[in-house]
Formats: C-alpha cells, structure tokens, sequence
C-alpha cells in the first residue's frame, strides 16, 4: 500500500528537481561493423542482417544494421552538474523504447540522457524515488532514429537513509 507523505515531507528537493529537464553532455557514437557483428553473437541473435554484409545489401535497408537492443550498449554523457542522488539502493524500473528507424553500419549516433520527471512513493520500504528519464538517439542527418524512456528506483532501507547524494 502507498501513503501520501505529509506536507512538505519530500526527498524532491529544489536541487534535485532543478534536473527535471536538464540535458546530459552529448556523446557521440561511430556505429562500425564489427561492433554490431559482436553484439548480434554476444546475444545470440544469428539474423544476417547484423552480420552478412551481402545479404543485408540486398534487402530494402541496403546494408547491415543493428540490432534494436544495441542502442543500449551506447551510453549517454553525464549531466553538467552532479545528481545529488538521495538513495544509495537502485532498482532498474524498466525501459520503453520507440523506434523510427533503423541503426545502420557506418551511422554517427548522438545520445543524450534527459529528466522528465521525479516523483516519490512511500511503503514498507520507505521513501522510493523515481526518476524518469528519455534517451534519444539521433543519427548525423539529425533525424531521431530511437528514444528510450526508463525508470530508476531509488530507496533507502529505512525512513532516515540520506544516501549518498547530500554532500
């Protein structure tokens, strides 16, 4: 069962809440063949599209692409300023992923993390907080190839667990 906190009770602070919105530094990726040929093996995926450049040539992508799941292996940049994290436990919430169109051998991909929103539950655990944040992923023609929407969960074990994110 969820409670409502009592008034102005929050771990939600104006700092913390300054990152709704805040956009992490830009990183960008060179998707190369070889890259996208390991992960298709490393996750057990044998489409020849990952990893046959003659046949992937002759089908309506013109080329070898990657797997959906290989944006994952491409990491946002860190946000300007330290998130001043309230919880030292994580809890990996989930993701949501939109796709436009196709990563493609020889692509440039952009990645930048955003905040949309925080909000907190409390239960027998304490206070959880949940951080939701969207990564998009956009290609050298700047067209957003992906957006990835998680959820973090952080909690601490009892009421009075400051974490690590208050210095």
């Amino acid at each position: 069962m969820t409670t409502s906190p009592s008034s102005g009770d929050t771990v939600i602070s104006e700092k913390l809440r300054s990152f709704i919105g805040l956009e992490s530094i830009a990183v960008m990726y060179e998707i190369e063949r070889h890259a996208v040929q390991r992960f298709a093996c490393a996750i057990g995926d044998t489409n020849p599209l990952y990893t046959d450049r003659e046949f992937a040539q002759a089908t309506s992508y013109g080329g070898v692409i990657a797997p959906p799941t290989f944006l994952r292996s491409l990491l946002p940049g860190d946000y300007p300023k330290l998130y001043p994290e309230p919880f030292a436990h994580i809890l990996d919430g989930g993701s949501k992923y939109r796709y436009n169109e196709p990563v493609r051998v020889g692509d440039r991909i952009t990645v930048v993390r955003k905040i949309s929103d925080l909000f907190e539950k409390h239960g027998r655990m304490g206070t959880m907080l949940f951080k939701i944040s969207e990564i998009n992923y956009t290609n050298q023609e700047s067209r957003l190839v992906a957006v990835q929407t998680t959820t973090t969960i952080t909690y601490g074990m009892g009421e009075k667990d400051s974490g690590v994110g208050d210095h």
